[in-house]
């Protein structure tokens, strides 16, 4: 049986205030924290400064280290109950980080998707991965919930990948600068909010 390393906060992202220049740094750092800790809620003050792409980014990094840790893993469980157990993991992680995407990202950006084909693909995708982590759960023999489970990995990095390739430059073209931090503020208030 697995045994959790940490206990999961829904929106707690913190390991990404110290991975977040790890995202867009050509060194890929993600050990080098960034900013001054506010002793307060422990969080990092640049981080209020941030454009909501590079928050993305850096969740994306955190989510392909998860990734990485389930692919390796999944081969050597023997128990259906393992694999119910990380996919668990993996759909309540990435769940925070796909609603708030929607919420403040994709949104404001629907028309462009829209003009380029893409609008009901983003959001398909995000309900495929969301059905195939409840598919899953609902598995009584490993070997189809191992290959659900890395089917919906699979289908998360694609997604990533797009999102990475497509719609973030796509964001920063046409949102000005100043958008893209309010709407890394915003993201930041909810973090917060959640962790209080």
């Amino acid at each position: 049986m697995i045994q959790p390393a940490f206990s999961y906060q829904p929106t707690g992202f913190d390991i990404l205030s110290k991975t977040i220049a790890s995202a867009s740094s050509p060194r890929n750092d993600w050990r080098k924290p960034i900013g001054r800790v506010n002793s307060k809620a422990d969080n990092f003050t640049d981080a209020h400064n941030m454009k909501i792409t590079d928050i993305l980014r850096a969740e994306h990094t955190v989510f392909h280290h998860l990734f990485d840790h389930i692919e390796s893993v999944v081969p050597k469980l023997k128990t259906v109950s393992e694999v119910k157990s990380l996919a668990t993991l993996a759909e309540k992680v990435m769940a925070p980080h796909s609603r708030t995407e929607d919420e403040l990202f994709i949104e404001p950006l629907e028309h462009c998707f829209e003009q380029i084909g893409q609008l009901e693909t983003f959001h398909d995708e995000h309900e495929i991965i969301e059905k195939t982590f409840v598919a899953v759960g609902k598995a009584r023999q490993l070997k189809v919930a191992k290959g659900l489970l890395l089917r919906a990995i699979t289908a998360s990095r694609k997604h990533f990948d797009k999102e990475e390739r497509i719609v973030f430059p796509l964001a920063e073209r046409v949102l000005k600068a100043k958008t893209l931090t309010e709407l890394g503020t915003e993201w930041t208030k909810r973090r917060d909010a959640a962790l209080s």
